[in-house]
């Protein structure tokens, strides 16, 4: 690859001797007889080194030496300086000047400094290589690293969704032996017991199924002009029996001045059937702290979001080490009987109305879950992901 010099110099003589001698040492030469004509030549072609003198006028040799390394500071500048200059020619190399000449030239003397200048051009080079390589080097580890984590959340994700389901496998069998033992006994009490552990355990691998299902699936937000206390009165009325026949007082306290708003009601009706499920199952918990059993579900207004609703029971709670635990995947407190999607499930429906999910919680007094969502003024403005 042919190397580039300009030569800068405002005697014309010295331009054309020192010109030759450049080009038989290799060099493309290019010439300026000013500072300005310098800075252009710089500009469209950037050679690699610049050999230029001291003392020019107009601009002179120091005020080139800062321009050039304003434009391009990798550029390579020798200074030509008279006997007299040497003040000068120590201030350049200040300035980042890679070396300095003296006039009259030594052919031998001005090939050292241009051999200088290469070795340092050769050794970014190298370095800028290295770098590059190194930054690919890196690329390519984190991308085995981001797929071995992928593949390895695979891995424990099928072993979690394993341990679910043979734990209600266990369940069934257990329900069926049971069941089977009624049979040859002819015990009624036997065949009942045995009929609703498979029951229960039905619903729970229905229950799993369906929970594996709405996470999988991309969550749509199908925004609709609604009352934000629909959501919240019918999951009240649809989980009042189950309350009741636990002796857990359901609550409902509305804020009658939320006006209507766009989301999806059937997304957030979702997620507060699952906190006020949790909130009752915590109650009916033996780790529950009260004897009278409270879960109430509420709506209210709050500055800068659409609506907020809360689910607050006085059941089991969490300490602080659960609590940091409860949105990630496949953690439960219900043992057997959960299958650690619900949260998931839920702050993936809030994440997408762009809203966002607060838990507070005291072991053995109970847990407070609130839940905010944007106003949307028009469904055009509205979130789906």
């Amino acid at each position: 690859m042919e190397k580039s010099i300009l030569l800068v110099d405002d005697e014309e003589g010295i331009r054309t001797v020192l010109g030759i001698t450049l080009a038989d040492m290799g060099y493309r030469v290019l010439t300026a007889e000013n500072g300005s004509e310098a800075v252009r030549i710089l500009k469209d072609q950037s050679p690699s080194i610049v050999l230029t003198d001291i003392k020019m006028p107009e601009m002179d040799g120091i005020d080139l030496l800062r321009r050039i390394k304003e434009i391009n500071p990798d550029t390579e500048v020798i200074m030509m300086t008279g006997h007299g200059d040497m003040d000068l020619a120590i201030k350049s190399v200040k300035y980042e000047a890679t070396d300095f000449v003296t006039k009259p030239i030594n052919d031998g003397i001005l090939e050292i400094a241009l051999n200088r200048a290469g070795e340092r051009i050769d050794i970014r080079r190298q370095l800028n290589e290295y770098t590059q390589n190194l930054e690919q080097l890196v690329h390519e580890k984190s991308q085995k690293l981001v797929e071995a984590e992928r593949l390895a959340a695979i891995g424990q994700t099928v072993a979690d969704i394993s341990h679910a389901i043979k734990n209600i496998a266990g369940g069934l069998k257990g329900g069926a032996f049971v069941l089977e033992k009624g049979i040859e006994l002819g015990q009624r009490q036997y065949l009942l017991q045995g009929w609703e552990m498979i029951k229960g355990n039905v619903d729970k691998i229905t229950n799993l199924s369906m929970d594996l299902l709405n996470y999988a699936r991309g969550i749509q937000v199908q925004s609709q002009l609604v009352d934000p206390n629909l959501p919240a009165q019918e999951v009240v009325q649809l989980m009042l029996p189950v309350a009741e026949e636990q002796g857990i007082d359901l609550q409902f306290e509305p804020d009658r001045s939320l006006e209507e708003m766009y989301f999806d009601a059937e997304l957030i009706h979702s997620c507060l059937l699952n906190l006020v499920t949790n909130a009752i199952d915590a109650c009916k918990s033996e780790k529950s702290g009260s004897s009278n059993k409270v879960v109430k579900i509420s709506t209210a207004k709050r500055r800068g979001w659409g609506a907020e609703y809360q689910v607050v029971d006085n059941g089991s709670g969490m300490n602080a080490e659960t609590k940091k635990k409860i949105f990630q995947r496949f953690f439960t407190t219900k043992g057997s009987a959960g299958t650690g999607i619900g949260l998931m499930a839920t702050q993936k429906i809030v994440d997408a109305h762009e809203g966002e999910i607060q838990v507070e919680s005291e072991k053995n007094r109970g847990s407070k879950f609130t839940i905010r969502i944007p106003l949307r003024l028009n469904i055009d403005n509205c979130h789906s992901s």
